[in-house]
């Protein structure tokens, strides 16, 4: 099977010039993506182009990541409806740097092999190229009216904020990437997101009117959640490669809890598992759902991917603290980071700690603190066996909470019933 014929498979392939498949087989191919630095951290709307390089180079041919350091200052329409804020030079840099780390984190850029990967930003060719040079060099090969006709302008055009020129010529300034990369590094391929068809065929046209050349693209579908939520969003936000923007545990926790529908589509997109693999998963899903086989074989390849195997086995033996039958032990071994990363989403209620020096009843706290509305149904709870503390049953004869109840000298997990749950932290 050719490189793109399994692209085509695991659902990645939407857009793609002619002759792109051949040149592929013909050759080693220098191709690249672009990268947005508006943040120190890729997201997972990152993987997507992420792992079209990795696919590329496990093919045998020379990814490329470029980093836009000087599109970066000047914003992309594609896909948008208003203008984003630029980005100052000093954060920019910034940014490059958390993206540069994370990109040799997925990619073999070790340079004594043919085809290793490449870090370039587009800063280091504009940062000395004058508007007059660019108007001259750039800007007389390609028509307003080719310009007018890509659809990212039209939308904007249309629309009641319209288009700054700043982003108009976002294309050509992406285009010329391309050309850049053609002349320099022999680059004949680009590949994006399907909002990025327009441009990347701007760069395309650039290579053929300026060089005379022939340079080739494909793009992949944008991708979508199935009850058309948005990819890669949740309450809290974008779901970040970073692990200090995202917990491996919250990372694990968004694939775990994919609907079966997106979990057949994204196995095959996210994951590297050979196909035959992936057939045989969705074939024993579909014979037993409830065991979610699919969403756990995801959420395990995408968090050791991203993070590590130690932060899989952690985000597990977290999941099974809320969500499972994990002893005292399991809670008690955590220290306090992991802790609160597992308890994050957790309700948390707050007592002062000098009041379990003595012993606070256990009725009172729960009381006290609005776990329960009354001393009653607290005292309810607890008789009836449905109450327990740091993951542990609660007998009637339990009756004092004391410090030596407290994790890591702070914490407390008390559960009522079967799914609350309820943080104390005593300070």
């Amino acid at each position: 099977m050719t490189l793109i014929q399994e692209l085509r498979w695991r659902g990645m392939i939407q857009d793609i010039m002619p002759g792109t498949e051949e040149l592929l087989q013909k050759e080693q191919v220098s191709g690249y993506i672009g990268f947005d630095p508006t943040s120190d951290s890729l997201h997972i709307g990152s993987l997507v182009p992420i792992l079209l390089l990795v696919h590329l180079q496990k093919a045998g041919h020379k990814p490329f990541a470029l980093v836009g350091g000087a599109t970066g200052m000047v914003g992309d329409p594609s896909g948008k409806s208003e203008e984003r804020n630029l980005l100052s030079e000093e954060t920019l840099a910034f940014n490059i740097a958390g993206v540069k780390k994370q990109l040799s984190h997925f990619l073999d850029f070790d340079s004594t092999n043919a085809n290793a990967a490449e870090l370039v930003n587009n800063y280091d060719w504009f940062k000395e190229f004058t508007f007059l040079d660019f108007i001259r060099e750039v800007g007389k090969h390609i028509t307003v009216n080719y310009m007018m006709a890509k659809d990212s302008v039209k939308k904007r055009l249309e629309g009641d904020t319209g288009m700054s020129f700043t982003e108009f010529t976002y294309q050509l300034v992406q285009g010329y990437d391309f050309y850049w990369l053609y002349k320099n590094k022999n680059c004949k391929l680009q590949m994006g997101g399907s909002d990025q068809w327009g441009n990347i065929t701007t760069g395309t046209e650039l290579v053929r009117r300026k060089a005379g050349g022939e340079a080739f693209a494909f793009t992949c579908p944008l991708i979508t959640k199935a009850d058309g939520g948005k990819f890669g969003k949740t309450e809290k936000g974008n779901i970040w490669l970073d692990a200090t923007k995202t917990s491996p545990y919250q990372f694990y926790q968004f694939w775990l809890n994919a609907s079966d529908e997106d979990a057949k589509k994204w196995i095959k997109i996210f994951t590297l598992l050979p196909i035959e693999k992936i057939e045989a998963l969705i074939a024993a899903h579909d014979l037993a759902p409830q065991q979610r086989i699919l969403q756990k074989e995801l959420a395990a390849a995408l968090t050791t991917f991203v993070h590590s195997e130690a932060d899989l086995n952690f985000a597990i033996q977290a999941t099974e603290i809320l969500f499972g039958n994990a002893t005292t032990e399991v809670l008690q071994s955590l220290n306090e980071t992991q802790l609160l990363q597992v308890m994050e989403g957790v309700p948390t209620v707050n007592i002062v700690a000098a009041e379990l020096t003595a012993g606070y009843d256990l009725i009172n706290l729960l009381a006290d603190t609005q776990i329960f509305p009354s001393k009653g149904e607290a005292r309810k709870m607890w008789q009836g066996g449905g109450l327990s503390i740091n993951k542990e049953k609660v007998s009637t004869e339990f009756t004092t909470v004391t410090t030596a109840n407290l994790l890591q000298g702070k914490y407390m997990l008390v559960q009522k019933g079967k799914k609350n749950y309820y943080l104390v932290v005593a300070s």
